[in-house]
Parts: structure tokens; sequence; C-alpha cells
């Protein structure tokens, strides 16, 4: 059987600091399916010491924020320009279609190829099925339900969010749970993001194994950030993002 697994690219919400990059998660099948989930600034970087880009089957972006798609147009760039052989003769990226401009920037002719995924539908991607929720975000952004066919394994990101209890039902059971974890326990005022306690909370009542703080602060402590998140979780295994960061969901 195939296992999924996951290494971490880049994990800042906003923007890279410290010499790591905004939102970018390399997902993998055992079968050699290479998904780069999200494409923030500096994760062409971090995907090079990994895997070889022109190796990528396929790119998901779950909106169009900068922090989320800002490698995008130099990812082109590689493919278009950097030797080697590419595993497909165009890179399919996939993203929706409510953001007509940023969708169509997604097709660079005969080098990557925008895709809109239906978010009331199932998306069929190589060996993973992925259905979609819409979230709470100053644009159109939609969490990711992400299941390998072959084994049942389920990795839910919530992309950007402040908390919603619809994402109780949509990340039930899940091996892994990304959260967008944007801010320390004590923030106050209008939040487009989670809390700590929030994503505890979050994975307490949908039952997951594993909880993966992402969309990380610049600035605090993360241990902090983390042992919060562990109160509201009450016992569910909690790590934060770090480049480099795998996890096999086996």
């Amino acid at each position: 059987m195939s296992a999924m697994k996951l290494t971490v690219l880049g994990y800042y919400g906003g923007y890279p600091y410290a010499g790591h990059g905004t939102s970018g998660y390399l997902i993998q099948s055992e079968t050699g399916f290479n998904l780069l989930l999200e494409c923030g600034s500096g994760v062409l970087l971090a995907l090079q010491k990994y895997l070889d880009p022109l190796q990528l089957d396929a790119v998901l972006l779950s909106h169009y924020h900068h922090d989320h798609t800002a490698d995008v147009g130099v990812l082109q760039y590689y493919w278009q320009l950097a030797p080697g052989q590419h595993k497909e003769p165009v890179l399919p990226i996939y993203g929706h279609t409510r953001e007509t401009l940023s969708f169509a920037a997604l097709t660079m002719p005969n080098i990557t190829q925008g895709q809109a995924y239906d978010p009331d539908g199932v998306l069929k991607l190589g060996p993973f099925e992925i259905t979609f929720l819409p979230t709470k975000h100053p644009v159109p952004a939609y969490a990711m339900r992400i299941e390998e066919t072959s084994t049942g394994k389920v990795l839910t990101f919530t992309s950007d969010t402040a908390y919603i209890e619809t994402l109780v039902d949509f990340a039930k059971d899940s091996d892994l749970l990304m959260t967008d974890t944007n801010f320390f326990d004590d923030k106050t005022g209008k939040i487009w993001h989670m809390t700590s306690t929030q994503s505890g909370k979050l994975a307490q009542k949908a039952k997951v194994k594993h909880l993966l703080l992402t969309h990380l602060p610049q600035h605090g402590d993360l241990e902090k950030l983390k042992k919060e998140a562990e109160i509201t979780s009450e016992g569910i295994l909690v790590d934060y993002a770090q480049e480099g960061l795998t996890i096999k969901l086996a």
C-alpha cells in the first residue's frame, strides 16, 4: 500500500521571514505522484531541496492571496527555462474561477495550464480525491479534504479562514489536520485567521489524529502557540510547521 507524505516547504502567513517562506506543502504518494499545495513566497527555493520542480505532477491553490501564490510566476519560468526532463509536458495548476484574472495567470502557453476545480464537486487528481469547503476570508478561499484512495488516509487543510463550525464535519476523523493558526489565544478584534485555541478546539471536535499548526505568526514563541492549542485539543498530537518537517500518514 502507498502512503501519503507531507513535506513542509513554507509556513508563514503574510510574508516570508528569517529565511523561511509562506504557504507551500509538498504532498506525495508512494505511487510517485507529486502535488504542490500552495506556492507562496520562497516555496520554489525550498522545493528544490526536496524535489526537482520538473518532477511535479500538479499544483493546487486554495485562493489567490500573494502569500499562497507569489512563486507561481517563477515556477512557470523554471518550467520554461531550467534544463532537465519534465515529468509532464505541461504542468497543470488547479485553482478556482471566482477571480478570473488570477485564474487566467495560471496558464503560460505550452508551459503551464490553469485547470478549474468545481468547489461543489470532487477533484480526482492522481491517487487523490479532493473535496472543498468555502472558508471565511476576505476573498474566495477553499478548505480542502485530500483523501488517498488506495489507503483511505485523509489530510484536511483549512486554507485561510476564521473559525467556522462547518469545518468540524469537513475535517471529521482526518489523519492530519492543517490549520490556519496565525494568532495566539490573546488576539482580539476582527480576525480572518484562527487562534491557537480555536485550532485545538477544531481538532478536538473533529476527532482528528494529528494537528499541524500552519500559516504561523512571524513573532512570538511558537512553543507557546503549540501549548495553547494543546489545551483545547485535549490529548491530540499537536505540532507546528517547520521547513523540512515531514509527516507520513501511514
